[in-house]
């Protein structure tokens, strides 16, 4: 019998034992512990359940936001998933979804925030894993230098499936707070799920394993950081934090000053782009950016936002199923909330054209949001429409959630945006969250802290779901960018043609 199998055997017949374990790692980001995650793993009748907790803080210029994660797996003796359930609380927000896998190949899931049920069923394919799972079939596969093998992966925070690439490397000597370990490195490549359109964003974590499949150190980059999690004893890992400010990471110097009115910098620009040396990054194509790769790696993105059609009728009543699933309520936009619904009147009174509609939403959530702070983590719709708290990502969940409510689809974007002033730095780009409506047949961009214009650098797009802003922080950090310029008399007749 081949080692490789005869270690999937023995992982079996010891995974038939009644018994508990559990690890505390230490959180490290920027080379200061920021929390600590525990992971309990239960093993009766034939059932592994595993939780994970992880609770962190960051600071936010000045503010803190304590952020914590808990998800528990339930999986055979085999690996194959049964449920999950996981939950996410950070300052003000609290949610938590459970799901069931069924036989044919679907899960259902629930979730609940602010004693709002939403159901939905997602396609699973039936070969999918989760961490017990991902741990087996690490021991069948074995731990030698140079193997490499695909699995599907299921993730209860981003409730879908993403393919995993497993490759595994030499021995290295692991430092563990002083406790040094030579052991294999395996490197997980994700590719995470995007919204409809838009390229997967992959992701790369790398571990360093004991015999058994378990991590004892992990290293994930994170804009343009390394977040590190390091197996410790109890005492350290629940010991005080450090503060680490993400804000002031997620911010990009300008090659130049732009001439804006107030917040928003008109007319159309042209981005040079530099990917920093090792770095892939993928920046989309839309309705009002376009992305030229150069020979060289650069990228050049021009930035031309679109003005929407006068005199298109709303609500929405097309067919396209894409655009249709942007005027459902979400678990971020509960665009069928009383509170949310009845803003969106107010708003919108008397007025029957789309873009003026749109426009007067994004004017009424910037001046409705009284407390414009970054002392919340991250709000629904709903609760900010209680609130009326909250920073860029607050403005945009309300009034999508808002326009869905009247009948203009509407979606998430997050990206850059030019700032004159952000703390102590000036002429900088700083991570941030808009919203964009379709109004006959093209996405319009609107802001709700100060309008949308050609200082706006698209990242993503979503539908309000924290892993939405998976892709801000897995590319920031990873570019520069190098020149800004507004196009000459071609380029401008170019765009007379678009």
């Amino acid at each position: 019998m081949k080692k490789t199998a005869l270690l999937f055997l023995t992982a079996l017949i010891y995974a038939s034992i009644a018994y508990s374990e559990t690890e505390y790692y230490a959180l490290m980001l920027d080379g200061k512990k920021i929390g600590y995650c525990q992971n309990d793993r239960i093993l009766d009748d034939g059932i592994v359940t595993t939780t994970e907790k992880m609770d962190m803080t960051l600071g936010r210029m000045g503010t803190s936001v304590k952020l914590t994660m808990l998800d528990i797996s339930v999986e055979t003796a085999s690996g194959r998933p049964i449920s999950f359930e996981s939950s996410m609380d950070s300052n003000m927000t609290k949610v938590r979804t459970v799901g069931k896998f069924m036989d044919n190949g679907k899960v259902e899931i629930t979730s609940e925030q602010m004693g709002t049920i939403q159901k939905k069923t997602v396609d699973c394919p039936k070969d999918a894993l989760m961490v017990e799972g991902i741990r087996l079939l690490g021991i069948k596969k074995g731990l030698v230098e140079g193997m490499t093998y695909t699995s599907k992966m299921f993730v209860p925070h981003f409730q879908a499936t993403v393919d995993c690439e497993v490759k595994v490397g030499a021995k290295v000597m692991s430092d563990l707070f002083g406790r040094a370990l030579l052991l294999p490195e395996v490197n997980f490549t994700m590719n995470m799920p995007a919204a409809s359109g838009e390229a997967e964003i992959e992701t790369s974590t790398t571990c360093y394993v004991n015999k058994d499949f378990r991590a004892l150190k992990s290293i994930t980059p994170m804009m343009g950081m390394k977040m590190v999690m390091l197996a410790c004893d109890k005492e350290f890992a629940m010991s005080q934090d450090s503060q680490v400010d993400f804000v002031d990471k997620m911010l990009l110097d300008s090659p130049t000053k732009l001439k804006h009115d107030g917040r928003v910098v008109k007319g159309r620009l042209i981005y040079t782009i530099k990917p920093i040396e090792g770095e892939k990054i993928s920046i989309p194509t839309g309705d009002n950016q376009r992305v030229q790769v150069q020979s060289d790696g650069t990228l050049l993105v021009t930035v031309d936002p679109l003005k929407p059609s006068a005199n298109v009728k709303f609500p929405y009543t097309g067919s396209d199923s894409e655009i249709l699933k942007m005027l459902k309520p979400t678990m971020y936009l509960q665009s069928d909330d009383e509170k949310v619904v009845a803003l969106a009147k107010q708003a919108i009174e008397g007025i029957t054209d789309a873009a003026k509609a749109a426009k007067a939403i994004e004017i009424f959530v910037g001046a409705y949001i009284s407390q414009k702070n970054l002392s919340v983590g991250y709000a629904s719709a709903a609760e900010v429409a209680i609130s009326r708290e909250g920073d860029c990502s607050e403005h945009a969940v309300l009034t999508s959630a808002m326009c869905r409510a009247v009948g203009i689809p509407s979606r998430i974007v997050v990206g850059l945006v030019y700032v004159e002033q952000f703390g102590n730095r000036k002429n900088i780009f700083g991570g941030h969250v808009w919203s964009q409506v379709y109004i006959d047949g093209k996405w319009i961009g609107i802001d709700a802290t100060g309008g949308f214009g050609a200082g706006h650098l698209e990242l993503a797009t979503g539908t309000g779901e924290p892993s939405d802003f998976f892709a801000m922080t897995n590319t920031i950090g990873c570019f520069e960018i190098t020149k800004i310029k507004a196009p000459g008399i071609m380029g401008m007749l170019g765009n007379l043609f678009r």
